[in-house]
């Protein structure tokens, strides 16, 4: 667990600036280690934790940033530029704060609110369960809630940073009678907060985000059970938020990657004075495909941030936000193919300063974080009822 920290409460406006000082200084040197040794990214949250950025998306009144997503979005693709393991960790970090702050309306989680923001606490989500095949909406599980008191125990295949996080975000069914698809969101904290870990982490890229297995059982106020249906947090803030937040972090993967042709062309077009290199045309091309990333990421930002509460839940919106999660993924690996084919062997090999072994593993791994095949059966499923005016 994460321990207290003496913050510095950073504004709105210098989030972004301040996630970018802490990707160059930070998470950049330390990327390579965290990869290969597939260890959680601890200097990048600490620097996070000392500038008071786990807390961005808290409101001012709570003792936070009150940053919106789209200065967040900036920051983690400065982050995803240098460490997507790191930006990751706090992409997820973030989604689970939006849906606190957006949904945690009582006054024990307006209190827990408050205390993210002045221990800076880490937060994860436990959404998938063994059992389900993958389908974040339905649960297995169920809540037991007796004399204002709840219990819970839940298999999780995946729990991303469950050993550093201060609380994890649990989806469950509200009853033990209620079907699986009426579920709920609770924040499971210490003391009442126990994790099993089942298995190991090592995988191909993101290795830094520690996403193991845990048989995870909690105790708590059962006032810590957000009182939205989960149906509902996931359609308005958790789905959109993820999609927007993860493209960022592809992006930062992308935009290194083509930041790393041009440096590559440029040496060539030096090394050859008065001669185009045969690589110039291909990053030519790379970079219309790149600038088309970030006007997607950044319209879609735009969209949420215009969106009302009739907006996020409209099926329109919905196959929106899937779509960008669907393209950004797929952008990410075309992105960085491209810049190999570009490089050469020096993106191939591990030993050069063109390397781009890292941005191809962890490029691989978006189009798997809810995989791509169910998310266009999701669409395929809301465009048969869409109406045109919507």
């Amino acid at each position: 667990m994460a321990v207290e920290h003496d913050v510095v409460m950073t504004r709105a406006g210098e989030v972004a600036e301040r996630m970018a000082v802490i990707a160059d200084t930070v998470a950049g040197p330390a990327a390579d280690d965290v990869d290969r040794r597939g260890r959680f990214p601890s200097e990048t949250l600490a620097a996070l934790k000392a500038e008071g950025l786990l807390a961005a998306l808290v409101p001012l009144e709570f003792g936070g940033g009150g940053a919106g997503v789209a200065e967040v979005s900036q920051g983690l693709v400065a982050l995803g530029k240098r460490c997507a393991s790191s930006a990751m960790v706090v992409a997820m970090h973030h989604i689970q704060v939006a849906c606190l702050v957006r949904h945690g309306r009582n006054d024990v989680l307006r209190g827990y609110l408050g205390e993210v923001a002045a221990h800076q606490y880490l937060l994860a989500s436990a959404t998938t369960e063994v059992g389900t095949g993958g389908d974040v909406r339905s649960s297995i599980c169920a809540l037991e809630v007796t004399d204002g008191r709840f219990r819970l125990e839940k298999q999780a295949p995946v729990i991303s940073y469950a050993d550093e996080a201060d609380a994890v975000l649990v989806t469950a069914r509200r009853t033990a009678e209620s079907p699986e698809s009426d579920q709920v969101i609770v924040v499971c904290r210490p003391p009442g907060l126990e994790l099993e870990q089942v298995g190991e982490w090592n995988a191909l890229g993101f290795r830094g985000t520690c996403s193991t297995g845990f048989v995870l059982r909690a105790t708590g106020d059962a006032r810590l059970v957000l009182e939205d249906p989960y149906g509902d947090i996931s359609t308005q803030t958790m789905l959109p938020v993820a999609h927007l937040l993860w493209a960022s972090v592809w992006l930062g993967i992308a935009t290194d990657a083509v930041e790393l042709a041009r440096k590559f062309v440029q040496a060539e077009a030096r090394r050859k004075p008065g001669t185009m290199p045969p690589a110039a045309l291909r990053l030519a091309d790379v970079t219309v495909v790149h600038q088309q990333f970030i006007d997607m990421v950044h319209s879609s930002l735009a969209r949420f941030a215009a969106a009302d509460s009739d907006g996020l839940s409209s099926i329109a919106f919905g196959v929106g936000m899937n779509a960008l999660k669907v393209s950004a993924s797929t952008l990410v690996v075309d992105i960085v193919r491209e810049c190999m084919l570009i490089c050469g062997l020096a993106s191939y090999r591990l030993d050069t300063p063109y390397s781009l072994g890292r941005h191809l593993r962890d490029a691989m791994g978006a189009s798997l974080m809810v995989n791509n095949d169910r998310i266009m059966a999701n669409n395929a499923q809301m465009l048969l009822v869409l109406r045109g005016s919507e």
